[in-house]
């Protein structure tokens, strides 16, 4: 009861963020030192080391058959990597601040982000071309996400608001306001 299986060690600096693949065969974890990395959850160990982002990853997040990651980093970019490979497939460069979280939706077809720059961008998954930025908040986008249809997306801003977008018109149907400070979480 409560015995720890592996300890994983790796990472040159803190962990920021974490997230089992869907499977729960692999766990992600996202660095300070600029890197992911990829752990077989039966074995222990490393599987991947996924390098490329010149800051620290803050956000990451794979798509709903695992065979895809997104990392999001200070250095203003979301890369998307192959799981089985771990090889980069596209950098997603948009964003003129760091990137606060990015999300797939259910069908792997789409990806969200939001950043401090006060936007949210909405991506194709597949050739990593930007689709659309949403532009409504006053002040930083901490968090979004999808709906489970792939739908709408919404986000949480520091400005104390939450948003809902339709991901197809990219047009907001909801501005929900009545929170005091910022809204860090969205789900």
């Amino acid at each position: 009861t409560g015995k720890c299986f592996y300890t994983f060690r790796g990472h040159r600096a803190e962990i920021v963020c974490l997230s089992f693949n869907p499977q729960s065969t692999l766990l992600a974890t996202g660095s300070m030192d600029t890197t992911a990395k990829l752990w077989d959850l039966e074995k222990g160990e490393e599987v991947a080391t996924l390098n490329g982002h010149s800051a620290e990853i803050v956000a990451l997040s794979f798509n709903t058959t695992g065979d895809r990651i997104i990392t999001g980093s200070f250095d203003h970019t979301v890369a998307v990597w192959d799981v089985g490979t771990g090889r980069l497939l596209h950098t997603l460069i948009g964003h003129r601040g760091e990137i606060s979280s990015a999300q797939f939706n259910w069908d792997c077809s789409l990806i969200v982000t939001g950043s401090m720059d006060k936007t949210c961008m909405l991506w194709d998954a597949v050739t990593g071309t930007a689709i659309a930025t949403l532009a409504a908040h006053s002040r930083e986008v901490l968090d979004v996400c999808f709906d489970y249809a792939g739908q709408r997306v919404a986000t949480a801003s520091a400005d104390g608001s939450a948003r809902v977008y339709n991901a197809g018109t990219k047009q907001c149907i909801a501005k929900l306001e009545g929170h005091e400070d910022e809204i860090s979480k969205v789900s």
